[in-house]
């Protein structure tokens, strides 16, 4: 009965339970997948077709809306026609446009200044009733673009908008055409929508401005809506699904009118497009439950087949589980299984056999662990012992002791290792007199046992000195009464340290388990010497670095001292840098109103300030105005004006500083500028020439730039060569650095003289430059202020070529000079 019941549960709850839900579970998952499979693919393609078809009626909506506003357009477009422009005229064509056009309920006709001319509707008229409409939308839309489109609005259900048109010609007046939107709503009859399908058209609010009869009202905002928020939003987006007026989940296709910011939506309910869905999804439940049963029976059927044969395997487990290893099972399936018992019958009688034998190895076992747990703890005894003391005079006698502790032997030996020597020498002894004399005392590493047990890192034990008859000191060693030797070295990863030497009176091998723990010793005891040593090499460098803290004390002072001079010092050549950055401010500020070299003489104390004291020298004088400036400036604007001079004089500015010419003064467009003054060079009249040529290029291109915004200015100059009475002129709070002379008065008729970009110049200063310049001769000129007729030439142009030629050759003498 007890059987029975075990039987009973293995069925229920084990192996049968298993295989029966396994055979289900792979039955049931193939036909999900596939009915899974097949539905998607079903979805996909339904969802697919349903929002492609709603895309195209969408686009084709869109097309035929934007097509009505487009000929609404144009229809408007002919009352705006130049040959309309009296008010008959217009009142005509408008009444004409109300009359064939039913979508038009109003036009208004707005002036150039924004003032209601005419206003014509299907009930009413009103003439110049001056309305003003200068700021509104309609009227500066239309202006500015030619063709304005208004915002939706909404009078009740009937929505509506405007669309303005500028009107032909040079003038500025406006159309405004108030349009009826309600005839939108035939774009979205039931043959264009379909029969499960709803339309609707949304504004750039997202207000319904036309619907199909199953669609939301008009006028409703639906800009909540995610499908109409995603596209109405800057750089939106399309959606595929959306929710209704209802919050019901809907397929919706969509697509935008840019020019007026509208919104077509094809939408169907996700319920009635996925129908076909559903009832595929119910067929394979269907499927599913038959499978189900059909697996379940064929899952108990070869459930019960298998574990009449597994069951018997289990009772004989657990039988072998309580140590009956005399259990043997009986099974004849003919399959794995039959194989599967035999082999647990042998491994039955193995497992007998080798019980017998386990228990007499277990005390043995037990008896060596006993026996290494002892040693271990002797091993930390040691250990703790040895590590207690960081006095290496200390260390040595107690690491002695202790290896006699632990091997029982009759002596130990403690050599050091001197790397640079390559000897062992004696340091420490137990069980033996170490103040013996004798060549034990000092070893050479070379050829010796302790230097063998170095190289190699690892104990080397010779149990009879008797049979060895190349040890060194191994007479020695046996009249002292030992005959057995055991050499330990101490080494660990710094190197070298020494050799612990374990001397026994009888001949014998040394147990591999003393060798392995006197391993250990060792390495305990180097790091004990090491610490050791450390210490005591710490404990002298504390007592240098205490003296060295003292002398870096008496440095310290030292520094400080001399920081406080280098303060001192500091603060001595900031005053002096405060000192210079002022005077070079003051340079700066000089430099904006006079001309550099003159501003930097007066700032400087270097007795060059003589300079501009007044006296008499040969000068360069350069006189340049605009052409047609005084006419300029009468027929424009100040503003415009002073930008024209403001680039003149920056260009002119750029090329003085450059050739180190003297900005004698500004009037207006004229300025005057001296060479050789108050600075002096050799070549004073060709940089002047020659800044003159650049200028004229300069100036010109500025003329070209001016003449494209309008300004007819041309630009000519005068230049002469003399003597002048140079210095300061003025009153004592304001100074100007001027030349005198008969020379500026001949630069400034020159330039009076000179045409559009003509250069001027006297006989003298082209002969001055002849070299260097390609020039033509002008008729003698009679100047205002002269009696005489003055010889005049007009610089042409500036040959570089010869110029080069000739710095080369001045740059050639000076070197030889």
């Amino acid at each position: 009965m007890i059987a029975v019941k075990n039987k009973t549960g293995f069925l229920r709850g084990g192996l049968f339970a298993k295989y029966v839900m396994a055979l289900v579970g792979l039955v049931v998952f193939v036909l999900a997948v596939n009915g899974m499979t097949e539905t998607w693919i079903s979805y996909r393609a339904t969802k697919t077709t349903l929002t492609d078809a709603m895309n195209e009626k969408a686009e084709a909506t869109a097309k035929r809306v934007d097509q009505s506003i487009s000929e609404l357009e144009r229809q408007i477009s002919w009352v705006t026609a130049a040959s309309v422009n009296k008010l008959d005229l217009r009142r005509d064509a408008y009444a004409r446009l109300l009359n064939q056009i039913s979508a038009v309920n109003q036009l208004t006709w707005i002036d150039g200044q924004g003032r209601e001319v005419l206003r014509l509707s299907r009930t009413q008229i009103a003439l110049n009733s001056n309305a003003d409409y200068s700021r509104d939308l309609r009227f500066t839309e239309a202006v500015g673009r030619g063709v304005a489109y208004s915002q939706a609005s909404f009078a009740g259900t009937r929505p509506s908008m405007s669309i303005s048109e500028a009107h032909s010609g040079f003038n500025k007046d406006v159309t405004v055409a108030d349009i009826d939107l309600s005839f939108l709503s035939d774009y979205l009859g039931d043959t264009q929508v379909g029969k499960n399908t709803f339309a609707y058209v949304v504004d750039a609010k997202g207000a319904v401005l036309a619907s199909s009869d199953h669609g939301p009202d008009i006028g409703k905002d639906l800009s909540k809506l995610p499908q109409v928020a995603a596209l109405i939003a800057p750089d939106g987006q399309p959606l595929g699904s959306g929710k209704d007026a209802d919050g019901q989940s809907v397929l919706t296709a969509s697509t935008t009118l840019p020019k007026l910011g509208w919104a077509v939506f094809f939408e169907q309910p996700t319920a009635q497009a996925l129908a076909p869905i559903r009832d595929q999804l119910l067929r394979g439940a269907l499927l599913i439950g038959l499978g189900l049963v059909i697996a379940i029976i064929a899952g108990i059927i070869m459930a019960r087949r298998m574990l009449v044969p597994i069951e018997a395997l289990r009772a004989g487990a657990r039988r072998l589980g309580t140590g009956d290893f005399s259990q043997r099972i009986d099974v004849h399936t003919k399959d794995e299984l039959e194989e599967l018992a035999d082999q647990f019958n042998s491994m039955a009688g193995q497992l007998g056999q080798t019980y017998a034998n386990l228990e007499t190895k277990v005390a043995e076992r037990t008896r060596d662990l006993a026996q290494s747990v002892g040693e271990l703890k002797v091993l930390e005894e040691v250990g703790r012992a040895v590590s207690s003391s960081l006095d290496l005079n200390a260390v040595l006698p107690t690491v002695a002791a202790r290896a006699l502790e632990i091997t029982h032997a009759n002596a130990v030996l403690i050599y050091g290792y001197d790397a640079a020597k390559h000897q062992f020498t004696l340091v420490e002894a137990g069980g033996i007199d170490k103040s013996a004399e004798g060549e034990h005392r000092v070893i050479d590493a070379a050829d010796s046992v302790l230097g063998d047990a170095a190289k190699k890192g690892e104990p080397i034990a010779i149990p009879d000195l008797a049979a060895v008859a190349d040890v060194r000191l191994r007479n020695v060693v046996m009249e002292a009464g030992f005959n057995a030797v055991l050499v330990v070295p101490l080494v660990d990863q710094q190197g070298v340290l020494g050799a612990i030497i374990v001397l026994r009176r009888t001949a014998g091998e040394f147990p591999q388990n003393l060798i392995g723990l006197m391993r250990t010793f060792a390495h305990q005891s180097v790091l004990a010497m090491r610490n050791a040593r450390l210490f005591t090499e710490v404990d002298q460098q504390g007592r240098e670095l205490a003296s060295a803290n003292s002398v870096v004390r008496e440095q310290a002072d030292k520094l400080k001292e001399q920081t406080e001079q280098l303060k001192n010092w500091n603060r001595s050549l900031e005053e002096r840098v405060e000192k210079q950055l002022g005077e070079i401010e003051r340079i700066r500020k000089l430099e904006r109103f006079l001309a550099p070299q003159v501003a930097q003489l007066i700032a400087s104390s270097d007795g060059n300030d003589k300079l501009l004291d007044s006296h008499r020298g040969e000068v360069t004088v350069v006189f340049c105005d605009l052409r047609g400036f005084s006419a300029f400036t009468e027929a424009t604007e100040p503003e415009e004006a002073m930008n024209v001079l403001r680039e003149y004089h920056a260009a002119l500015g750029e090329l003085i500083f450059k050739y180190e010419g003297t900005l004698d003064r500004y009037a207006g467009d004229g300025v005057m500028i001296l060479f050789n003054a108050p600075i002096q060079f050799e070549d004073h009249t060709k940089r002047a020439v020659k800044m003159a040529c650049e200028m004229r290029d300069t100036i010109g291109e500025l003329t070209n730039k001016w003449r494209n915004r309008g300004h007819s200015l041309g630009f000519g100059m005068g230049i002469a060569l003399g003597y002048a009475t140079l210095g300061q002129i003025g009153f004592e709070q304001r100074l100007e650095y001027a030349a005198i002379g008969s020379v500026t008065n001949l630069a400034s008729r020159l330039c009076d003289e000179a045409k559009a970009n003509q250069i001027v110049v006297s006989r003298r200063v082209y002969g001055m430059v002849e070299p260097w310049v390609e020039a033509k001769a002008l008729d003698d000129l009679v100047l205002k202020g002269f009696n005489h007729p003055v010889l005049a030439m007009e610089i042409l142009r500036w040959r570089e070529e010869v110029d080069n030629v000739v710095d080369a050759s001045a740059a050639a003498a000076r070197r030889r000079m």
